[in-house]
């Protein structure tokens, strides 16, 4: 309630009684729905910020390398890295 009431006091300090009145009545329209321009803000919004906020990613999953047969234990794979760095090493 500490945020309503300095606000309620920002607005005496701020405004006439006369236009402390209109803004009384237009909040009151506002909360009767008889302006459809203006909505009150949602408390669904704060409570969940990000809902429907995703991006699918066009890309395709990732799949197995096929230079690789997928039977191959971790000691050929092993050496078939080992070769291959020694390969480079050497250029």
């Amino acid at each position: 309630m500490k945020k309503i009431a300095r606000f309620a006091i920002w607005i005496c300090r701020k405004f006439t009684r006369a236009e402390i009145e209109d803004i009384i009545k237009e909040l009151s329209d506002i909360l009767a729905d008889r302006n459809p321009e203006v909505k009150p803000g949602d408390d669904f919004q704060e409570k969940h910020p990000n809902y429907r906020r995703f991006f699918v990613d066009p890309l395709a999953p990732l799949k197995a390398p096929k230079d690789i047969p997928p039977k191959l234990n971790w000691k050929e794979l092993l050496h078939r890295y080992r070769r291959n760095t020694e390969k480079n090493l050497r250029r």
